[in-house]
């Protein structure tokens, strides 16, 4: 879990009692777990930088910077082809960084204010909704190659979501604005 002004923390789930910290530049946004390793990706973005931990050692062992985009706030992971997605505000960019080196393999323009990034491994598709009222959609052909699938409409400041691949489902909540109710949207995987 993250926390406060720049840590890590390893919680016990059985009793909710911190077991472990890392401490970090400045406040984290998302992470992602290595599944088949033993590193915690971490978005940094007043540090501007995503921040690498070594889970066995508790501490931090690189950090890789974004090439020029800032505001990293959402990532997603794809561990089999060694890819971190980061979405940037500033601007608005969808970037790919290779795992094993931390070198960014590809940038794309997105819609604005990015805040949550799913990966599709069936589909080998990105999900990015932004809270400038889009669903941007990005097509993985191979680890190296992205390019713009679609944009979904959505409404304005849903930036917040859910994928369910079991359900090929993306859940995106709508805020409350003007005469806009708010509310729970479900956008069907095809």
């Amino acid at each position: 879990m993250g926390f406060g002004s720049g840590g890590i923390a390893i919680v016990n789930p059985v009793d909710g009692k911190e077991i472990g910290s890392t401490k970090l530049t400045a406040h984290p946004e998302a992470f992602e777990l290595e599944k088949q390793g033993k590193r915690i990706f971490v978005n940094v973005p007043n540090a501007r930088h995503v921040a690498v931990i070594d889970r066995d050692k508790g501490k931090v062992i690189n950090t890789w910077k974004t090439d020029l985009a800032f505001g990293n706030f959402p990532m997603a992971l794809d561990e089999a082809n060694h890819r971190l997605f980061i979405g940037c505000r500033l601007p608005s960019k969808f970037v790919v960084l290779n795992t094993d080196s931390g070198d960014v393999v590809a940038k794309i323009d997105i819609s604005g204010d990015p805040d949550d990034v799913f990966y599709d491994g069936k589909r080998h598709r990105i999900y990015a909704i932004c809270g400038a009222g889009k669903i941007d959609i990005i097509e993985q052909a191979d680890a190296n190659t992205y390019k713009p699938l679609a944009k979904i409409d959505t409404a304005d400041g849903a930036r917040t979501g859910l994928f369910v691949p079991e359900r090929d489902s993306l859940f995106v909540a709508v805020p409350h604005r003007g005469s806009q109710q708010a509310e729970i949207r479900r956008y069907e995987i095809k």
